[in-house]
């Protein structure tokens, strides 16, 4: 209940924050240390957020919606140098996302995210396969595998793959959901001298709650992935 709430005072706090409002575009005045920490930090705010329970959707099943992230990062100063221009220290990420249900078990999803006055915008998709469907009784069990790449930042290159294991119960309107897993990110500087390539992985970690009102949907969901904490809401149709 605690993190349900500072989830929702989070997200509340959205409204009052400015968008990162300028372009990433100044790689040059940073050292590798510096630009390490700046990947693990980007790594970990644009990687994959379910933002779903594990139950599949069922072969006719969609779910389509609009969400919000915020990600708090570390290296505040760092990401100020790269925009040559003030950051916040929690980055809001807005992004539409649609779900779809296959035979078998299996789901996919894709999603679209940009940050609103800036350059930074982002793709990604996952593939899920229901260990256990789930019931009345039984709780679904879940494998998911899922990608994210950067787009619209001329000097970077940055994309994640992750994988994660999920389990969640519906209780009457309420689907509670919980997973565990790794992100892999490689963080490439496009021509900017003095930088390298950087490859590494982030432990990840999330709990979420869903709400279905006949088709309305609401998804609250709260994330670590490395040392950057995720809160997001989604608001959507499920059918």
């Amino acid at each position: 209940m605690t993190t349900m709430k500072r989830i929702a005072a989070v997200l509340l706090a959205l409204a009052a924050l400015p968008a990162l409002g300028q372009n990433i575009d100044q790689l040059q005045l940073i050292n590798q240390a510096e630009f390490r920490l700046l990947s693990e930090d980007l790594g970990g705010a644009l990687a994959y957020r379910p933002q779903t329970p594990t139950e599949p959707l069922g072969v006719t099943g969609f779910d389509v919606g609009v969400g919000l992230t915020a990600a708090r990062i570390r290296n505040v100063q760092i990401l100020e140098r790269v925009t040559s221009d003030s950051a916040s220290g929690t980055i809001p990420v807005p992004s539409l996302r649609l779900h779809k249900g296959l035979p078998w078990g299996f789901d996919v999803g894709i999603l679209y995210a940009a940050l609103p006055s800036s350059n930074v915008e982002y793709i990604g998709g996952e593939l899920r396969y229901a260990l256990l469907l789930g019931g009345v009784a039984a709780p679904a069990i879940g494998v998911r595998a899922s990608l994210t790449k950067l787009r619209g930042v001329d000097q970077l290159e940055l994309d994640t793959r992750g994988l994660d294991l999920s389990i969640s119960k519906g209780f009457a309107v309420f689907t509670p959901y919980a997973g565990i897993g790794q992100v892999w990110v490689e963080s490439d500087p496009r021509g900017v001298a003095g930088l390298q390539k950087e490859e590494f992985k982030l432990g990840k970690a999330f709990i979420g709650l869903g709400f279905k009102l006949a088709l309305f949907n609401i998804n609250l969901e709260a994330d670590k992935t490395g040392d950057v904490e995720g809160y997001s809401v989604k608001l959507g149709l499920r059918f």
